[in-house]
């Protein structure tokens, strides 16, 4: 599933392109919005929120989508040949500029702008959004303190925008095993700035780096290394499951971590 950066690019990608500009006609490819015509209507802007991302128009609609695992959003110029095959389409909004095209998006609604906390309400402080607010993350982490803190900064409820990628960097670069009881963690608002920083530093790029090197191999300490020497220290990376806890859910989901650098203890 996409990191709240990758959303956070995406939405500053369609506000670029649709900002400002009336649409001259739309195509909704779901059953449940197959009657609904947003031609006419000027894109006033596209934001994220956490994962989610939220295209609103004038007269007090939105349109929201998740990316999910494999959803993506695409501007074409009129007529030029488009990256996805129709069967994936699901939005096409076309202005007198450019096309835009969503392909395999999820939990597609269109809304009134003012019921948007129908959808994103129940999000945490989103660490990329005008409304971060650490010390009400760490209050929401500290609900569940038996919860394993893998789990915890996964919830989309308690922070938005973490993803597996940056859950296995924030563990590693403080030293915490992703099955410690989120009570037992010693210092969250550090663990909190840390999301905050590498989310930040990598809002506008499309590498994800969180070591500081974008040399292949060396962007990251933990995640997608199984079985490689940690960077740090030279132990060899391990991986299992572990309960995502995306979006309250704790579903089965890799985690990464240095055996040394993330003792258990």
């Amino acid at each position: 599933m996409p990191e709240g950066d990758v959303v956070f690019r995406t939405a500053a990608r369609l506000h670029a392109a649709l900002a400002g500009q009336r649409i001259v006609k739309s195509d909704l490819r779901h059953p449940r919005l197959a009657l609904v015509d947003l031609s006419g209507r000027t894109v006033t802007e596209a934001v994220p929120r956490g994962k989610h991302l939220l295209i609103r128009f004038t007269g007090g609609l939105t349109l929201h989508s998740h990316l999910k695992m494999d959803g993506n959003w695409w501007i074409y110029r009129p007529g030029q040949r488009w990256r996805s095959p129709g069967h994936q389409v699901r939005v096409v909004l076309t202005t007198e500029a450019v096309v835009a095209v969503g392909s395999r998006l999820h939990d597609l609604e269109v809304i009134a702008t003012d019921n948007e906390p129908s959808l994103v309400g129940h999000l945490g402080p989103d660490l990329l959004g005008p409304d971060w607010d650490a010390d009400e993350a760490v209050r929401r982490l500290r609900t569940n303190p038996q919860r394993p803190i893998g789990l915890a900064l996964l919830d989309q409820r308690n922070l938005a925008g973490i993803g597996n990628l940056y859950r296995a960097e924030v563990l590693f670069l403080r030293g915490v095993h992703p099955e410690t009881p989120t009570g037992e963690v010693a210092d969250l608002p550090a663990m909190m700035t840390i999301a905050h920083r590498l989310l930040y530093a990598n809002r506008e790029r499309v590498e994800q780096s969180t070591t500081g090197s974008l040399i292949r191999g060396q962007e990251r300490y933990a995640y997608g290394r199984r079985g490689r020497p940690c960077l740090r220290c030279g132990t060899r990376i391990q991986a299992g499951p572990l309960g995502s806890g995306a979006e309250g859910t704790d579903a089965e989901r890799t985690v990464f971590w240095c055996p040394k650098c993330q003792p258990r203890d």
